[in-house]
């Protein structure tokens, strides 16, 4: 949670997971996870006896493409708002 008080001999304190480099870190590993949770699907397809699981990888796919999302606006908004 950003401070309220505008700092006056300094720059205001940015936690480290509200950072650039956090962010990027993020979605990169995020990527990757989207990556394979795609290739889980493809493979579950595949193979008849893996159809039943197929709700795994989709639920990687879902939540690692929604915190893909989230971050990139976060840093959006961070980059548009100076």
């Amino acid at each position: 949670m950003p401070s309220e008080k505008n700092p006056v001999f300094r720059k205001p304190h940015i936690p480290w997971y509200e950072s650039k480099t956090a962010y990027g870190i993020t979605i990169a590993f995020m990527l990757v996870v989207f990556v394979v949770g795609v290739v889980g699907i493809s493979v579950s397809r595949e193979i008849e006896a893996y159809n039943r699981y197929v709700w795994v990888p989709s639920i990687l796919v879902m939540l690692s493409g929604y915190l893909i999302v989230t971050n990139f606006i976060r840093l959006i908004r961070r980059y548009t708002s100076k």
